[in-house]
């Protein structure tokens, strides 16, 4: 009998989950891999355009990855201890005491989301690292960078309940314009020798 009821306790707190609840956490977690991703690959796109050396793609990535995950830790950090201070204000003032495992964790979520951040970085990374050819480590790049991309927005889609498809081709093709603009207007730059 116990063992029914759990098992409707489990299928009920399954079927009625509130799916914007994961809003927060899986935004955070999605922008944080999928800019990394992109803003790395990007760089590397960039630099790669005017300087065919692997060693100037991979310093610029890397360098991209640092600053990156540096900067979404810090703004993360900042935002959170924000509503942290928010909510320690609103409980004072309702009930006089501050309820610290209903407070969200300020380090935490710094954490995560340079631990998002590197993780979508490396993808581009790992796909130049170990090729000498100019022209293959670019497609080598661009397709790891296309498949990481699908599957982030499939990732993204398939926790929020929502389109796969659409998910995974508007993350695509921004992910493509984001690399294409600033291959070719780094390329039109190194070529009129700013």
């Amino acid at each position: 009998m116990d063992q029914e009821r759990n098992m409707d306790i489990e299928k009920e707190s399954t079927t009625t989950l509130d799916y914007s609840k994961r809003a927060q956490w899986l935004r955070a977690a999605v922008l944080g891999a999928n800019d990394g991703l992109v803003s790395t690959a990007s760089l590397m796109m960039g630099v790669g355009a005017v300087k065919h050396d692997v060693k100037a793609m991979i310093l610029s990535g890397f360098a991209g990855m640092v600053a990156g995950a540096c900067s979404m830790a810090i703004g993360e950090f900042v935002s959170v201890y924000s509503q942290y201070d928010i909510e320690v204000a609103q409980m004072e003032r309702e009930s006089g005491e501050v309820e610290k495992e209903k407070l969200p964790s300020p380090l935490q979520a710094a954490a995560a989301s340079a631990l998002a951040f590197s993780a979508g970085a490396i993808v581009p990374l790992l796909a130049a690292a170990f090729v000498k050819e100019y022209r293959v480590r670019i497609i080598a790049v661009v397709a790891a960078v296309t498949v990481a991309l699908v599957a982030f927005g499939w990732l993204g889609a398939a926790l929020g309940k929502a389109p796969a498809v659409r998910s995974s081709a508007r993350v695509l093709f921004g992910g493509w314009l984001a690399m294409a603009v600033t291959f070719g207007l780094t390329k039109l730059i190194g070529l009129h020798g700013l």
